[in-house]
């Protein structure tokens, strides 16, 4: 199942996005500490595909998809 989340972000001169914080719906934001990878992937739980991020985030790694105009997890 999908989970659309906002997310801050900077984007870069050439229009690269980077994605620094997950929204949750109910408030709680959760710090991205770095990116391992970036490619267009399907989401194999959740259905779906776009630009896939590897996040670490707290003690894990995740990932976040940008669906163009949306972000999502997998729940």
């Amino acid at each position: 199942m999908k989970v659309y989340v906002a997310v801050e972000l900077t984007i870069g001169g050439a229009g690269v996005r980077r994605p620094e914080r997950v929204v949750r719906e109910d408030g709680r934001k959760f710090e991205i500490t770095s990116i391992s990878d970036v490619r267009r992937a399907a989401s194999l739980k959740a259905g779906g595909s776009g630009i896939r991020y590897t996040c670490h985030v707290g003690h894990k790694d995740t990932y976040l998809y940008y669906e163009d105009p949306k972000w999502f997890v997998d729940a």
